[in-house]
Formats: structure tokens, sequence, C-alpha cells
């Protein structure tokens, strides 16, 4: 806690790294194919004519465009094809799926400290947070829970380690081990889309008929339906859209009940993903640890604060 409230988000920003801005006028598609281009998961969105950043386009945005329109393989989303970004947000349904707060973006001064970035990311409940320099206005770089946790990581190393790492990861109740998210096999891939819009999930165990866990599909997964220009075919299955998978996979990395939390954290950092599917011998998925749950154990649950439910 203390770590975090020393280091400015400054600190944990690369000396060099890829940043992409959308204009609202540029239409969704473009967007989207623009993001799988640069290997990316979100980009702020600029409005030219009030000359300010009004928000982020995501893939959030992008599995609720699909599973808004879609009907049928044989009948094309038009939306997609001829939405501008400014459009799309001008939807009466925007504010459930675009990130604003008040029609603001949700950002943060380089010179905030991390603690304060940490509280915004869980707060809000969003993945990516831009770094706004007050002077200019321009983005310098876009937070995540994974940027912020390696830095922890690495730099943190020196600091004395606190007690209760040392602690099996589901007696210190860290993550979700009720009501667990997942999807079938052999369930459609407009199954798994409802998924994530409903329970606002970024990841789910796909699993067979005993609940062993055989994949794990992401909402990055479903961006690339977009560079395989397979978005017109939602019923396919759960198996065939994990085989049908060609780049930027994130794979099963999966952890165990009684393995601490300084191995927990160790390997998240390590294998570069964004959550650890909790399983038994049987691989039965049985919970979910994810960097949101990790930050909030690390970094705010100590100073007594609980943003995942607030």
């Amino acid at each position: 806690m203390k770590f975090m409230k020393s280091h400015r988000c400054y600190d944990a920003i690369p000396t060099s790294c890829k940043l992409v801005i959308f204009d609202t006028t540029l239409q969704v598609k473009k967007a989207f194919y623009a993001l799988v281009a640069n290997g990316l998961r979100a980009a702020p969105l600029w409005d030219s004519k009030l000359q300010r950043f009004v928000g982020m386009l995501t893939i959030t945005d992008f599995i609720n465009i699909l599973h808004c329109y879609y009907k049928s393989p044989m009948v094309q989303m038009y939306e997609l094809e001829s939405h501008k970004i400014e459009t799309w947000r001008g939807d009466s349904l925007r504010n459930v799926y675009l990130q604003y707060s008040n029609n603001f973006l949700i950002s943060i001064s380089p010179e905030a400290s991390l603690f304060e970035a940490i509280y915004s990311l869980l707060r809000y409940k969003i993945h990516r947070l831009p770094v706004i320099d007050p002077e200019s206005g321009n983005v310098l770089h876009i937070l995540t829970h994974k940027r912020i946790l390696k830095f922890l990581h690495i730099f943190g190393k020196k600091l004395p380690k606190p007690a209760f790492t040392k602690r099996p990861i589901q007696e210190l109740g860290i993550g979700t081990f009720r009501n667990i998210a997942t999807v079938q096999q052999t369930a459609s891939l407009y199954d798994a889309l409802s998924i994530f819009v409903e329970r606002r999930v970024s990841a789910l165990p796909v699993v067979d008929e005993q609940g062993k866990v055989v994949a794990l599909y992401s909402r990055f997964d479903v961006i690339n339906l977009a560079a395989q220009k397979t978005y017109n075919n939602l019923d396919m299955t759960m198996q065939e859209a994990v085989e049908k998978r060609i780049c930027c996979v994130e794979g099963v990395i999966k952890c165990y009940p009684y393995e601490t939390l300084e191995i927990i954290l160790d390997r998240i950092v390590k294998a570069e993903v964004h959550r650890l599917v909790l399983v038994d011998r049987a691989d039965v998925v049985k919970g979910i640890i994810s960097l949101s749950d990790l930050l909030q154990a690390m970094v705010l649950t100590p100073a007594g604060i609980d943003a995942l439910l607030s």
C-alpha cells in the first residue's frame, strides 16, 4: 500500500509504447480492424467538434454490437458496416456500452499515485485508465491492471513481503469461488457473447461435460473475429471458435487452492495473463483469480477499502 502511494502513474509508463487514438467520425468497423492490426484492446476517442477526449472504444463495445445486432449467418449486420463511432455513441444504449462517467472520460493525471490509479480501475470496473497530461490534454499512456501489477512485482521485490502472501489462496478468499461463469464447449459462440454481456466477465473457461477446463476464451479472442471476418457466423460451437483462433491466444494458466498467494502472483506476472483458473486435481473449475482480485488484496484491502464491492 505504501509502495503504491509513494509512486506516481508516470513511474509506471514505459519508455516506449504504442498508442492509437480514434476520431469519433471513424467507422466502427475500421476502428476494430485497427485495434486488431495494432494488437491493442482499446483506444481513446477524440471528438474533433468538442476538442476533447470523450471515451474509450474497447473490445466490450465490439462484443455488445455483435450481441445486439446478430441474427443469423444469413443476415448481414449492416449496423457494424455503416455505423460511425459517433452514431454508435448516440445509440440509446450508449451508457451501457461505452465507458462514460457523466459523459466524461475516466482518466488520471501522471502525477497521481498508483494507489489512486488502482482505486479508479477497480471502483469504476474498467480495464483501461488513460493517463492524461493536465496541461497539454494529451494521452500519455493507458494504464492497466497488468502493467501496475508487473510494476509492483518488479520494483517491490526489495520490500519485505507481507506475511499473508505465504498463506493458501483459497484460505485468503482471494478470487471468485461461487457461481463461476463458464461455457460448455458444445455451446454456441453467441451463447458465450451473451454471458460476456450479462455477467460482465473478461474471460470464460470452456468446459467439457465433466466440468473440466479445456480452454479459455477471452474478450480479446472476440476481437479476432474482426481480423478473420468471421463475425457473421456466431452459431459456431465454442470448440470450433477455440480451434479457429490464429493469434494472441492466452491459454489456460491454472492454479490450485493450496498454492500460496506468493506463488500465484509470481505465476500470473511471468505468464503475462489476466487471470488464473483455479481447479481441483481433476481439472474441474473451482474458481477464477483475476488481476483485480490480486490488486484489491495486495493494495486496497490493507488500506481498509473494498473497491470491488462499491
